[in-house]
């Protein structure tokens, strides 16, 4: 599998977009997924993004996007969002990316005024929509699991099930490894995600709130993650390091080297990664 970094790594750098990629790439990263919004960036800037991650043969595989009007009761807000996502697809190809990472929305009012299975079935609705769409575009989109207790995909049972009730093969999930674990989720439930999974973010966290820290800065028990990942037979997929900003802002290269230099010799030692 390969190594990847999300850029907005480095958006506490206060460097043009241009300076991060070159040094993901000085690094040693493989690849880049890219966190930018096609509504406020201008052509200028995504045509930048592409010539200058080319130029630093640093391949993009997936494009960050939160989505959270997707399952919102209001059709105008959906509709909104349907076309801001289709936006955001539009923005992968223009990229020769492999997958828009989307993050859907949670519950609303504790559940208790509108029935859960009422904002579900409005997310299957409007994501097999979507799917359609990357299909037509030779892209996928990934779901991401998110940890939070209201959360629409919070666990791997609701991923799976989700997946399945849309129905479309361009509509499969991400798997975060930090998420994981702040989601109480055991290494071997990932087998249900078999010929599901398509992309992986991992971080480090405290095992309380959402941290995204390098790796070794937290509880995370990563072989055994890294181990249920292999046997998911995803080796074509890479494995997205998402960071949180650095505690210390002026030091920001090296607290994404460290994360580098920690994951990629977990992966080496996991037999993910050469």
């Amino acid at each position: 599998m390969k190594l990847g970094l999300i850029n907005s790594a480095w958006a506490q750098a206060g460097r043009e977009t241009s300076w991060g990629i070159r040094k993901t790439k000085e690094i040693g990263f493989d690849t880049i997924d890219i966190f930018a919004d096609p509504l406020e960036t201008d052509v200028r800037e995504r045509r930048l993004i592409r010539a200058e991650c080319a130029r630093q043969q640093l391949p993009i595989v997936s494009v960050c996007c939160v989505a959270v009007g997707l399952i919102d009761f209001n059709p105008s807000v959906q509709r909104f969002h349907l076309e801001r996502t289709r936006a955001y697809l539009d923005f992968v190809y223009e990229l020769d990316g492999r997958n828009l990472l989307l993050v859907l929305g949670e519950y609303i009012w504790n559940r208790e005024v509108i029935p859960p299975v009422e904002q579900w079935r409005t997310g299957v609705e409007n994501c097999r929509r979507l799917a359609e769409r990357a299909e037509e575009l030779g892209v996928q989109i990934a779901l991401e699991l998110e940890p939070f207790p209201l959360s629409l995909l919070n666990d791997v049972d609701r991923m799976a099930q989700f997946i399945d009730d849309v129905g479309h093969p361009a509509l499969r999930a991400n798997i975060d490894v930090s998420h994981l674990q702040l989601a109480r989720v055991a290494p071997q439930e990932l087998k249900k995600l078999r010929g599901k999974a398509i992309h992986v973010h991992i971080s480090d966290c405290d095992g309380k709130v959402h941290g995204d820290l390098p790796a070794g800065r937290g509880v995370v028990d990563f072989p055994p993650y890294l181990q249920a990942i292999k046997q998911l037979d995803i080796a074509d997929a890479a494995i997205s390091i998402e960071l949180e900003y650095s505690p210390e802002p002026e030091k920001i290269v090296e607290w994404v080297g460290e994360a580098y230099d920690k994951t990629a010799a977990l992966m080496r030692a996991a037999g993910l990664r050469a």
